[in-house]
């Protein structure tokens, strides 16, 4: 698997041209991304400004050299490479697997071209048969929220960094994984339902946002489809 990650991450940093601003994604495949656009700088003289998704990508960004900016000077994101915990035949996706969502999504809405880096394993026929949805929601609204998902359909479990501590997303948010049985039909129908929902900050369906889809296979093949 590790090799088909390489191969998508890498070709990715292709879509970067010198003077760019590029939202820069969080997750194992963007990484091999992270290292690209790197040596990218160090050997071509590749000029940009990145805007990271993370504090983990912030962190790996700067060791590898890379130039980040605060998204307070950005307003407008040339290309952001992404990953994607699952994504469909019409670019709809599952996010949020590495806590990251909110961040993601704000920076996604900000681009001109959100490309998604993945293992062909990711792609999917319907969301949600093989992976949970994240929502992201303040703590003390946590039980109302549950008790909101449960009337969806949705069977959510509470993310833990430890058996006695609940998982800390970067903003101070708790991540409710949801269990939708049968899947997702609808991604935008249920996009917006979620998002009514009172303490629910975001959610991890990222609908009408991405534009090119890279997937890795493991024998290092890359595959490139976009969106018509």
């Amino acid at each position: 698997m590790s090799r088909a990650k390489e191969a998508a991450g890498r070709h990715a940093a292709r879509f970067v041209e010198s003077g760019m601003t590029v939202g820069l994604g969080t997750g194992s495949t963007v990484f091999f991304t992270l290292k690209a656009l790197a040596e990218r700088i160090r050997e071509e003289g590749l000029e940009l400004r990145g805007v990271p998704t993370s504090v983990d990508t912030e962190t790996k960004a700067k060791d590898m050299g890379i130039p980040l900016v605060p998204l307070d000077d950005v307003t407008r994101i040339d290309v952001t490479i992404d990953g994607a915990d699952e994504i469909d035949g019409d670019f709809a996706m599952i996010k949020g697997g590495g806590g990251a969502l909110l961040r993601e999504k704000v920076i996604a809405s900000l681009s001109e071209r959100e490309v998604i880096v993945v293992h062909r394993e990711k792609v999917v026929e319907e969301l949600g048969r093989g992976f949970l949805l994240p929502v992201e929601v303040i703590p003390f609204a946590r039980p109302a929220v549950i008790h909101h998902l449960s009337g969806l359909g949705a069977t959510p479990t509470l993310r833990m960094s430890t058996p006695d501590q609940s998982y800390c997303t970067d903003n101070g948010n708790e991540i409710l994984d949801c269990r939708f049985e049968g899947g997702i039909p609808s991604a935008a129908e249920l996009d917006l339902q979620l998002n009514a929902i009172p303490g629910v900050v975001e959610n991890g369906l990222f609908v009408g946002l991405a534009n090119v889809l890279v997937i890795g296979d493991d024998d290092g093949g890359v595959e490139v489809r976009e969106k018509g």
